[in-house]
């Protein structure tokens, strides 16, 4: 999968699943600032991430994503 198709494939889930504003999605939106996601919200993300990208996501790991696209890097990493 190509960063594209996981870009593409990751705000399909933020606005169809995860009912987030598709205007507030860019690539250097921060999660918590730009999108509006909080903590209970992050479980749902990696719940939804786990399930659509066929990969457990560490939380280590997860805490160190703070924007979309480093959202996107982090799944490419992990299904290439």
């Amino acid at each position: 999968m190509n960063t594209q198709e996981v870009k593409e494939k990751l705000t399909k889930i933020f606005v169809e699943d995860l009912e987030y504003n598709a205007e507030d999605i860019t690539p250097d939106a921060t999660l918590k600032e730009d999108i509006g996601v909080d903590s209970l919200d992050m479980i749902d993300i990696v719940a939804a991430v786990e399930n659509n990208f066929g990969f457990k996501v560490d939380e280590n790991e997860m805490r160190q994503v703070e924007t979309f696209d480093q959202l996107c890097m982090y799944i490419e990493r992990h299904v290439a």
